[in-house]
């Protein structure tokens, strides 16, 4: 199956990207002006997508079309318009897409309480069930955690994240933040958003014991409920949040 057959070239990247970076920092994943999201490009495979930052900027929570540009896949960015500059962390997206060609989105945000969580050493456990399986489904897999602190401005350190996230859909950045992939924008920002929900149950239930695992009884009983509920509809669910608050696009 090609990229143009399971994301046709008619979806506007742009608007999925601003609409991405607006429930992401709505819902607490991004604070400020920190984080990105990539797209791998539906028509050229040698290029992405990724949200950027200009003379107006204002935030991820006010992302607009504008602020999404076209880059290559490899090398620094080059050819944007005047006053806009690619994430630092561009490496991020570029080497994990490179990496993983089954990826089309990419998330980087800093949620705090995913960072939290991995600082005071409380590993991101499937201890819940009904009550978010696709988070459940993440944590049984195992979520990797990428052990270095610092900016990941150049290719060598985005290697090294590709190499630590696998195979897997997301992994933990200590004490930076989040990496969370997809095959589309919609699946790496759901993913990100039950990262962050895994990680706030966490620390509630920690604070009062370590809580257990999940049996495997109860896994054997959870269904796969597919990618039209577990993404599409959270996505649709957060976007109309965003038009209720007067912040859709």
């Amino acid at each position: 199956m090609s990229l143009r057959d399971t994301v046709p070239s008619s979806v506007d990247p742009a608007e999925l990207i601003a609409v991405g970076c607006r429930i992401l920092a709505y819902q607490g994943l991004a604070e400020d002006i920190l984080g990105h999201i990539s797209l791998r490009d539906a028509d050229a495979p040698d290029a992405l997508h990724v949200r950027c930052r200009g003379p107006r900027e204002r935030g991820l929570l006010f992302t607009e079309r504008a602020d999404v540009h076209r880059v290559a896949l490899r090398g620094p960015a080059s050819g944007l318009p005047d006053g806009v500059k690619a994430p630092n962390e561009l490496p991020i997206h570029q080497e994990v897409l490179k990496a993983r060609p089954d990826v089309r989105a990419v998330v980087h945000v800093h949620p705090p309480s995913v960072v939290a969580a991995d600082l005071g050493g409380l590993t991101l456990r499937p201890i819940v069930g009904a009550y978010n399986i696709p988070a459940m489904r993440m944590a049984l897999g195992g979520i990797p955690v990428y052990p270095r602190g610092v900016l990941v401005t150049r290719p060598e350190l985005g290697r090294e994240v590709a190499d630590v996230l696998g195979d897997r859909p997301a992994c933990v950045l200590r004490g930076h933040g989040i990496v969370a992939t997809g095959r589309t924008v919609q699946q790496a920002v759901v993913r990100a958003l039950n990262l962050d929900a895994l990680a706030k149950i966490t620390l509630a239930a920690h604070a009062h014991g370590t809580p257990p695992v999940l049996p495997d009884a109860d896994i054997a009983e959870l269904p796969d409920l597919g990618d039209g509920f577990n993404d599409e509809m959270v996505w649709r669910a957060n976007a109309a949040k965003l038009a209720h608050a007067g912040l859709g696009l």
